[in-house]
């Protein structure tokens, strides 16, 4: 048996969305006929109270045209250290959007008002325009952390005061609302901007959307044209991504459960020295000073179960679609067999 827990990125279409895709209605989405891609577009629009949505290849596709969409040459993102758009998207904002970034250090990549505010520039042509504040939820490299609506609302009045744009990197949103129990239609009128990531724990194949105002989208479509993320008959993914959305999000919960039975499995073993707290899909541990994390992974590897380094001494499981409750006591069994 292979456990794959590198990523929730590693998940296969089940049965019926495979079907849902085969049954797709589809056109010429640079045209805008696809309607597949359309109804996907206008459901998650309606989902979190936006006016428009737009369908990507990828998260980082979605998160670099927002930046574009919301800086100008010169000015400065304001970001957590840990964030994706930042360590994970090929310095995407000095290439895309010619930006530079002030890096915050967060609580598990989770920032405040406060944190952000002493980091917002001056107007003083010493120093770029702070133009955009990007939030993640969850955040990857915080261990599945996440921000709730009352921790986002004071973010989203300091920007309007400051005349600075909001935008969500929401990759593993649902993951944070199936435990928060938050309204998602409360977040169009928090953030300018939200990514929504259709093939981590949703289990679709490929594809993101970002969602916006009508005004943005269309910017935005221009964007994803020039990055050459113009997709044809692309309503076979979104079809997809509308079968995750009816089908699949309750179930993280699941996830979010099979990856605190790994947290106590870890906190009984001897080589484990610290685990970020669990509070989603996403596991990271530290191993103590006896153990590399190259020969972990490769160990782990040989007894079926595949992992992630994350870091020096870093490790990280991700829980997701595919990964069963037997498959979870498989590898609990086997984590006991390290030393």
């Amino acid at each position: 048996m292979i456990i794959d827990l590198r990523s929730d990125t590693m998940t296969k279409p089940t049965t019926g969305m495979l079907e849902a895709m085969m049954q797709a209605k589809v056109g010429d989405d640079v045209y805008g006929e696809d309607e597949t891609v359309n109804a996907l577009e206008y459901k998650l629009a309606v989902l979190f109270g936006m006016e428009a949505g737009l369908f990507c290849p990828s998260g980082t596709m979605t998160n670099q045209i927002a930046v574009k969409c919301f800086t100008s040459p010169m000015d400065e993102v304001i970001l957590d250290q840990k964030s994706h758009v930042y360590r994970y998207e090929g310095g995407g904002v000095a290439y895309n959007s010619l930006s530079s970034v002030r890096l915050l250090q967060g609580d598990r990549g989770i920032l405040t008002p406060e944190l952000i505010e002493q980091n917002i520039n001056p107007d003083d042509i010493h120093y770029p325009k702070s133009s955009l504040v990007v939030l993640e939820n969850t955040v990857n490299r915080g261990g599945g952390s996440y921000y709730t609506l009352e921790q986002i609302e004071p973010i989203y009045h300091l920007c309007k005061l400051k005349n600075l744009k909001l935008h969500l990197d929401g990759a593993r949103i649902f993951n944070a609302l199936v435990e928060t129990k938050d309204d998602p239609k409360k977040y169009g009128h928090l953030f300018d901007g939200i990514s929504i990531c259709l093939s981590k724990g949703l289990g679709a194949p490929v594809g993101s959307v970002l969602l916006g105002s009508r005004e943005t989208i269309a910017k935005a479509r221009r964007v994803r044209k020039v990055l050459g993320g113009g997709m044809r008959q692309a309503g076979f993914l979104a079809a997809a991504g509308i079968y995750a959305l009816e089908h699949h999000v309750q179930r993280l919960k699941l996830d979010h459960l099979h990856a605190k039975a790994l947290e106590l499995a870890l906190s009984k073993t001897s080589y484990v020295k610290h685990i970020l707290p669990v509070k989603t899909n996403i596991v990271i541990f530290e191993l103590d000073e006896k153990h590399d994390e190259e020969s972990f992974v490769s160990r782990a590897g040989h007894l079926g179960v595949k992992c992630s380094s994350f870091g020096k001494r870093m490790i990280r499981f991700v829980t997701h679609l595919d990964i069963s409750a037997e498959m979870i006591e498989y590898t609990i069994e086997n984590l006991h067999k390290i030393h």
